[in-house]
């Protein structure tokens, strides 16, 4: 049973997501305008320490189709569709990503979540569907082999 204070952060997220994707065409106009402030653009890259590496980026491979970095010129290195990037510190003590020794949870957007759980379903992976309704979109949530959190994003037409 999840505490209040658990669905509170749930909505804190979920705005952060909304408020994010909102933003995106007015944070592209702001800095175009502003030439002397220079900004990222993307993430780059997401790096974690893993027991088993080369086990868990085959994983996220077959399962999640993300490629990894390339080691040879025949190799093609992951592509993201543009879209939102939530980027949101939560406390320290925060139970949103489940187990507590665990400092992060990615999030990645998908097109059609019904069908990316169907497929990680039929490869006997667990994969809870949140039920609560959200007008940024429909949300997801599996760990990989290693248990770390993942949550899936399926933005709302108008994000």
């Amino acid at each position: 049973m999840a505490r209040s204070s658990d669905l509170t952060r749930r909505k804190v997220i979920r705005f952060a997501i909304a408020s994010a994707a909102a933003a995106t065409t007015g944070a592209r106009a702001q800095s175009q305008g502003d030439s002397t402030r220079e900004r990222v653009e993307g993430i780059g890259g997401f790096f974690f320490r893993a027991r088993d590496p080369r086990a868990l980026a085959a994983w996220y491979q077959t399962h999640l189709g993300i490629a990894t970095t390339p080691t040879g010129k025949d190799s093609k290195p992951w592509r993201q569709s543009a879209g939102t990037t939530a980027f949101t510190p939560f406390r320290e003590d925060t139970s949103y990503f489940g187990d507590k020794r665990l400092p992060w949870m990615i999030n990645f957007r998908v097109r059609d979540l019904a069908k990316m759980v169907a497929q990680l379903r039929e490869n006997g992976i667990a994969v809870t569907i949140e039920s609560e309704t959200d007008p940024s979109g429909k949300f997801a949530r599996l760990n990989d082999p290693e248990g770390n959190p993942i949550q899936l994003w399926e933005p709302s037409a108008r994000d």
